[in-house]
This record gives structure tokens, C-alpha cells and sequence, in this order.
């Protein structure tokens, strides 16, 4: 019979507490506090580092990562212990959480130069270079702006492409990152190298696949979204990546040295 273990079972209740604490004190001020936002923005607080994968951005998204964390952080507790698969999933969580900020960074900084160097000569290609970059290309209003300024800049569309440009890297700067998807794909990538050849199924695909194959497949996907950072797509695919990496190199270290736990 399935039973839940103890420190799921505490990382479960205290993913719930944070979730019903949105409510009671509000979303948005708990997303401003709690979670991780990029160290220069004016929201970024070190605390956030220790709370992010604690908040969810919605019901689904803290139901997805709580069933998850209960049927394969259990079979990990089980394996190795409490401490250690307590260790084993902070050590994800920041791990994810440190690749997403390194991805942003780099964002970040190419964001500015791109938007430094229209400041300085504004050029066509220099604004569709930022459109492709940031992925808005498909929003009507960016739309609307890149069909003017494909016709020719004139002083009053250069201001409008600045304007532009900053505002979505105003927005940009303070985008937050919450969930504990980081540390989940860590225990997913963690059940794959464990348990290779359990079966796996996704709800939409109810179809057995072995967890060698299943986990793989889950993470080229992850890095081809990430990577293409399409416009319609909200989700940090890099936070994901994160955790599985660390989670990877974390069980090779324990292989070859062993734990202290």
C-alpha cells in the first residue's frame, strides 16, 4: 500500500500554508515578498531565495508539483532517508533557481545592449533583432509598430520602438519566479536514475513509459522550450533544467563519494 513519508508530507503542508496564506494576505503582496525576483530589481529581497519554491502561481501549478512531490519524493525518502532527500531537494530548489537567474542575467544583458544600441543609431535591424530576441514579435500591438516601422523609422516611430523596448524591460526586470519545480524535476530526474525501468505515464498520454526513457524525453523538451522562450509560454524552463542538473551531478558525487547521511 502507497503511504506518504514524513518530510514529503511536511514539504506538502507547508507548500499549502504558503498557498492559503495568498489568500488570506493577498497574491500579489505575497508574490512581492515571497517570490524570487531578479537581484536588480527593486523587488529582489536575499529572503526570496528560501521562499520562492514554496509559492505557486495558481491551483494547477501547486497541484502538478504536490502530486508529484508525494509520489516520487515518497519512493526517494524511502530510498534514502529523510536527511538526505531532505538535502537532495533544497540543494535542487537552489540549484534551479540559480540557472534561471544565470539565464536571465544573460538576457538581461543582451536586452540592454540591443536597446543601448538603437538609443544610439536607430536601425531596423537593431529593433527586429530585439523583437526576435525577446519573442513579442506575435503581440498586436508589436505587431502594429513593426508593419510602421518596416515602411520607414521617422523620429516619432524611433520614439515609439524606445518606448517600447523599455517598457517590456521594465516588465521584464520584474518578472518573479515561484514553484517548486526545480526541486520536483530534481526528484523526477533523481526517480529516472534510481528506478529506470518503473513505468511512467502522462495524464494527457496514458500510455506506459519506462522512466529511462520517459525522464530524457521530459528534460529535451523542457531545454527546447527554454530555449525558444515563446511568447505564449509564462514558465521558467531553465529553473526546471536547473534542478535536474543539479540533482544529475548531486546522485554522480554521492556514487563516487558517498553521503554523509
Amino acid at each position: 500500500m502507497f503511504r506518504i513519508t514524513d518530510v514529503a508530507k511536511n514539504l506538502l503542508i507547508i507548500n499549502l500554508m504558503f498557498f492559503v496564506a495568498g489568500w488570506i494576505f493577498g497574491e500579489e503582496q505575497m508574490r512581492d515578498l515571497m517570490a524570487l525576483h531578479y537581484p536588480a530589481s527593486p523587488l529582489f529581497k536575499p529572503l526570496q531565495i528560501a521562499t520562492h519554491f514554496f509559492m505557486h502561481g495558481g491551483l494547477w501549478h501547486l497541484f502538478f508539483n504536490m502530486f508529484a512531490l508525494v509520489m516520487f519524493g515518497s519512493a526517494l525518502e524511502s530510498k534514502w532517508g529523510p536527511q538526505r532527500f531532505l538535502f537532495f531537494y533544497f540543494v535542487c530548489a537552489i540549484g534551479a533557481a540559480a540557472l534561471h537567474m544565470g539565464y536571465t542575467w544573460y538576457e538581461m544583458t543582451e536586452l540592454e545592449n540591443i536597446i543601448a544600441n538603437f538609443k544610439n543609431r536607430p536601425d531596423l535591424e537593431i529593433y527586429r533583432q530585439f523583437i526576435d530576441f525577446s519573442g513579442i514579435g506575435d503581440i498586436p500591438q508589436v505587431k502594429d509598430l513593426s508593419n510602421r516601422i518596416s515602411r520607414g523609422l521617422t523620429p516619432q516611430l524611433i520614439g515609439e520602438a524606445n518606448s517600447l523596448m523599455n517598457e517590456f524591460y521594465g516588465l521584464k526586470l520584474n518578472v518573479p519566479v515561484v514553484g517548486a519545480s526545480g526541486a520536483i524535476y530534481g526528484l523526477l530526474l533523481a526517480f529516472g536514475m534510481l528506478f529506470p525501468n518503473a513505468e511512467l505515464m502522462l495524464i494527457f498520454l496514458p500510455i506506459p513509459i519506462k522512466a529511462k526513457y520517459f525522464i530524457p524525453l521530459l528534460m529535451i523538451g523542457e531545454l527546447y522550450l527554454g530555449v525558444n522562450q515563446f511568447s505564449w509560454d509564462n514558465i521558467a524552463h531553465f529553473a526546471h533544467l536547473g534542478g535536474a542538473v543539479t540533482g544529475f551531478f548531486l546522485i554522480l558525487y554521492w556514487r563516487k563519494f558517498g553521503s554523509r547521511f
